[in-house]
């Protein structure tokens, strides 16, 4: 199980990054499939010992993209995520 996988601190910092991720997806898109995905790249990443928010926000990203990047234009992406990660940014550091 994942839970036994991670220490607490991590696991946290992967579900505020799963959270991020998948504000970068439309409204009603298969929300539960496209969460699982990004949800199993995060834990890659974390497998793989790259456990900063950073880090795991990052995966979540790309793979939201991924998923979003073949329902729409990829130019379109590329302005949400900026503007996404500007948000996060200021929330956290403003």
């Amino acid at each position: 199980m994942i839970t036994e996988a991670f220490d607490s601190r991590t696991m946290a910092k992967m579900k505020e990054a799963l959270e991020r991720a998948c504000l970068l997806l439309p409204p009603g898109g298969g929300e539960h499939s496209a969460r699982r995905m990004i949800a199993s790249k995060i834990i890659e990443c974390a497998q793989r010992g790259n456990t900063s928010l950073s880090e795991l926000t990052e995966a979540g990203y790309s793979a939201s993209l991924q998923l979003t990047a073949s329902a729409d234009g990829a130019a379109d992406h590329d302005n949400r995520y900026s503007g996404l990660e500007h948000s996060v940014f200021m929330r956290d550091h403003g």
